[in-house]
């Protein structure tokens, strides 16, 4: 056997300690008469934006966002079957990203009895400058993964040297189109709150896994 086509896939993943917390908060009023429920949702988000503008001044809040007021209504049906007078419903929305989940929770610990706020799930990531060193890495490890089986294949024939030929994301070689599958970037045990929460709310996030799998096509001689 003089040659041979080698076709293999190469796997590799880390896992990396996230480096910032991303919050949801929600403000919450409903009642009768849409100005009065306005004013009350303006008022209960007040302390809140204030509490992360304090935060972002301090630097433990690296970026923060608010949504516009909205404000809706709906008429309830009594019991009887007959539609009552309407409810009106209002919400601010934050977003904030914390540097640190120590901060994280004590804000979390202070703003979670206020009256209105909904605290939500917490998303856990990394820098861009971070992620984009690690999934380098990752891939690099998985392309060394590839030849590394390319060549194992090889001498397994009697063949000592491979020669690329091709290499791409999984799915591109074999089908020409990529193939459906989970994010090269995941991050896993998101974290909910709940205003009736301990006092003090510490968790530890988990480590967040980047992967990479490529396909390549070696010549085997």
């Amino acid at each position: 056997m003089s040659e041979v086509t080698v076709t293999v896939r190469g796997e590799h993943e880390a896992r990396v300690a996230p480096e910032r917390a991303t919050i949801r908060v929600g403000v919450r009023a409903e009642g009768p008469e849409r100005t009065a429920v306005v004013e009350q949702v303006m008022r209960l988000a007040e302390p809140v934006r204030s509490s992360i503008t304090e935060r972002a001044e301090a630097s433990s809040v690296v970026d923060w966002t608010s949504k516009r007021l909205s404000v809706r209504a709906e008429r309830p049906w009594s019991s009887e079957g007959k539609r009552l007078a309407p409810v009106y419903y209002a919400s601010i929305d934050f977003t904030a990203t914390f540097a640190e989940g120590s901060e994280l929770s004590i804000w979390v610990s202070d703003i979670s009895p206020w009256d209105g706020v909904e605290v939500g799930w917490v998303d856990w990531h990394l820098t861009p400058e971070t992620r984009t060193q690690v999934e380098r890495a990752v891939a690099a490890e998985a392309v060394g993964v590839a030849v590394t089986r390319a060549e194992a294949y090889a001498g397994a024939l009697g063949l000592d040297e491979v020669t690329p030929l091709e290499i791409a994301d999984v799915g591109l070689i074999s089908s020409g189109q990529p193939a459906p599958g989970a994010p090269m970037l995941k991050a896993r045990g998101a974290v909910a709150f709940a205003a009736d929460s301990a006092p003090a709310m510490e968790y530890e996030p988990e480590e967040i896994v980047i992967s990479a799998t490529v396909e390549a096509r070696f010549l085997a001689r």
